[in-house]
């Protein structure tokens, strides 16, 4: 169960005609939507995609200690939140996924090649050009360290390739040595990825893949909400709140306002519009942050997520949950006092089925709000700058 209250904005701090002009744009927006050329995520997905994944997975588990996914932004985002979300914060008795490829630090890798010297593992690169630097530095450090310890056959069966379908450096090396390999469409940017092995795969050691993907395909009703809720972004930024600060009162929940962060600010932060991502964990950032959001600038609306039942703590009179649940309800009002706008998204409990749910309704929503902004949700020009200064200034054979 999933519910959004996003009415109590329009009386306080939207244009009732203002708003209404926007709803009326719903029919130009999902026509400009259905033509875009970058929506294969909208596709129902492959069941024996999903029972390939699994069978891999049940696989890799029987030989490894860990399966190591190399990727970087919409290459492990999606996977790493879902399985944050649904893991436990400790004696986390599940298959072990570590995500590397996310970092340059000399520090995390050679910590890295030392756990990984002392296990058995598996290695799924992620990317679909095979040239991201992180992502390429960071695999040919593991496959050293690989011909250490694996015998050429050993490698070839512990190295699983996602990638596209004809071209990149990625599928040249499955072509030339016969790696197991999955494909990411043409039509599926990576940070609209998270309905292909990319995170398929990864998320099939530990989740249950049907409840996940039955989640995801009923999203698809929740279009008029995701609309809603891209007025509302639009017409936030019109009244000068540009700065959407996402809310989580679960720490596993950290990861989910990450990917958040990279779904929006990519797909609208262009030619000078959208709303600026950020995120906070209460209770934990209300002792750093709440004072800014209270009485600052006043550039920022919310969204707060509130998961309705969870473990059972006793705390005199109470539960823990309760209370936590009371403190964000107190903050909503409280913030709302002071003129920062709070958008409430409520799910029953955190499982695949609502998490799948609500990750499409997030992807239809970057997706309309960035045409309201009249700009592409699915490139990321700008990205290409900094990339282009580091080639220019890093000489690497």
């Amino acid at each position: 169960m999933i519910k959004f209250d996003f009415n109590k904005y329009i009386d306080k701090f939207l244009d009732k005609d203002s708003f209404n002009k926007y709803l009326r744009l719903k029919g130009d927006v999902l026509e400009k939507f259905s033509l875009c050329e970058m929506i294969g995520w909208t596709r129902e997905i492959d069941k024996d995609l999903v029972n390939r994944c699994v069978e891999l997975s049940k696989k890799v588990k029987a030989n490894s200690d860990c399966l190591v996914v190399i990727g970087i932004g919409g290459s492990f985002l999606g996977s790493l939140c879902v399985n944050e979300m649904l893991g436990k914060y400790f004696n986390n008795d599940q298959f072990k996924v570590i995500y590397a490829g996310t970092t340059l630090s000399s520090k995390y890798m050679d910590e890295l090649l030392d756990y990984l010297r002392g296990v058995d593992f598996t290695v799924n690169v992620i990317s679909k050009s095979g040239t991201t630097m992180e992502t390429k530095i960071t695999y040919e450090l593991i496959k050293e360290l690989m011909k250490e310890k694996y015998s050429d056959s050993e490698i070839k069966e512990r190295i699983i390739v996602t990638t596209d379908k004809e071209k990149g450096l990625l599928r040249e090396e499955v072509n030339e040595v016969g790696y197991e390999s999955f494909i990411i469409e043409d039509d599926i940017g990576g940070r609209y990825s998270i309905v292909t092995p990319a995170h398929l795969f990864p998320l099939a050691f530990n989740i249950d893949l049907d409840k996940f993907i039955e989640g995801i395909h009923d999203g698809k009703d929740l279009i008029n909400e995701a609309y809603m809720y891209s007025v509302v972004r639009r017409m936030m930024f019109d009244n000068g709140k540009v700065v959407e600060n996402f809310v989580a009162y679960e720490q596993n929940m950290y990861y989910f306002t990450e990917w958040l962060k990279q779904l929006f600010g990519e797909s609208e932060g262009k030619e000078g519009m959208g709303c600026f991502p950020v995120s906070s964990v209460h209770t934990r950032d209300l002792h750093s942050l709440g004072q800014f959001i209270q009485e600052g600038n006043k550039i920022i609306f919310e969204t707060f997520f509130k998961v309705e039942n969870s473990n059972l703590v006793n705390y005199k009179n109470s539960d823990l949950h309760s209370i936590n649940n009371i403190v964000l309800d107190s903050v909503e009002a409280a913030h709302f006092k002071g003129d920062v706008p709070c958008n409430l998204i409520t799910i029953d409990e955190v499982n695949e089925y609502n998490i799948g749910k609500l990750m499409y309704f997030f992807m239809m929503s970057a997706a309309f709000s960035s045409l309201l902004f009249e700009v592409d949700p699915f490139n990321q020009p700008g990205v290409e700058v900094y990339k282009q200064e580091v080639r220019d200034n890093l000489k690497l054979d």
